[in-house]
């Protein structure tokens, strides 16, 4: 290929928790990328910078990338290793097949070698599954590790509302477990909805951890939480915390028993009929009704005072 064809884009990506890390990451990538171009001669026609996970599809940057090179703008790419490219296999298949149609004809890493050859498509091809078999590795890891704090009585995860993550255990935040015990009071009094309960207690402070406010769904979710109690369900199952209760298991209970009545069906009520509650009985002064046997309407006399002799009228 000759050099003034070589048109490339150059393609970071670095995902982490902190945000200053991510751009000294692509700054570090994108300098070492820049002085390859050089080297090499390379056209760079654009830059494209990703700070999400690349370990399953959809990523926006990187498949604007892609769509761009099919419409040929660029025919290289340059990035720092493939596992920046790709840590699934619909990615890695992507640019590979893009190398296999020509619309991709060149690849540059600064720490791996790879040309269009089979032999270096092969390669590419198991860096792309070195890196998809890291993050499955990472993922089991992370779950196995979790499953083990849970066994151990610690929450594995973010705490709850009311509690806050410190030491790697959760422990109650005391400016807003009172606030939440409260919210349980205040529902196993059977007086309020949840729509109430939601406007009582935004109204007294009660918020997201983010500042946002809560909403119906989330005091729903919140009544049903059994960490609470000093009990954590996790993956279905039930196990024991070591973490401070902010109510008794009492408590709780009667607030589930308290939302299993108020979701039950209400009655429907009596059926509409036109003449019910209309007029009296001339005999004992009770209301007439109406009821339905056997397919016809009938009235009668409620009786509800004082004995009656009427009897039913079609």
């Amino acid at each position: 290929m000759n050099n003034h064809t070589r048109k490339f884009f150059i393609y970071t990506r670095k995902s982490t928790d902190t945000e200053d890390r991510q751009v000294r990451s692509i700054s570090d990538q994108l300098a070492e990328l820049k002085e390859l171009a050089v080297k090499e001669q390379i056209e760079v026609v654009d830059i494209f910078v990703e700070k999400q996970t690349a370990k399953a599809p959809g990523r926006p940057v990187f498949n604007e990338m892609l769509l761009r090179i099919e419409q040929g703008e660029a025919n290289g790419i340059l990035a720092w290793h493939p596992d920046r490219l790709a840590r699934n296999s619909v990615d890695g298949g992507k640019i590979i097949y893009l190398l296999d149609t020509k619309k991709l004809a060149e690849l540059k890493f600064p720490t791996f070698w790879c040309d269009p050859t089979p032999q270096g498509k092969f390669m590419l091809s198991i860096a792309f599954s070195q890196s998809k078999y890291y993050v499955d590795n990472l993922s089991e890891n992370i779950k196995r590790g979790k499953r083990n704090k849970v066994k151990d009585g610690i929450w594995p995860q973010m705490s709850p509302l009311g509690y806050l993550n410190v030491g790697g255990r959760i422990v109650v935040d005391k400016n807003i477990a009172p606030l939440i015990k409260k919210t349980f009071e205040a529902y196993s009094s059977g007086s309020f909805t949840l729509r109430e309960l939601r406007d009582k207690f935004n109204g007294l402070g009660l918020k997201r951890k983010s500042g946002k406010e809560l909403a119906v769904s989330n005091y729903q979710k919140l009544l049903k939480n059994p960490i609470y109690t000093g009990l954590m369900l996790y993956n279905g199952e039930i196990h024991e915390g070591k973490h401070e209760p902010i109510i008794t298991k009492k408590l709780f209970d009667s607030v589930q028993e308290v939302m299993m009545r108020k979701s039950k069906p209400k009655s429907r009520g009596l059926k509409p009929f036109l003449y019910r509650g209309f007029f009296r009985c001339g005999e004992c002064g009770c209301f007439i009704t109406t009821e339905t046997q056997k397919g016809h309407n009938y009235l009668r006399c409620t009786k509800r005072k004082n004995p009656c002799s009427q009897k039913y009228t079609p």
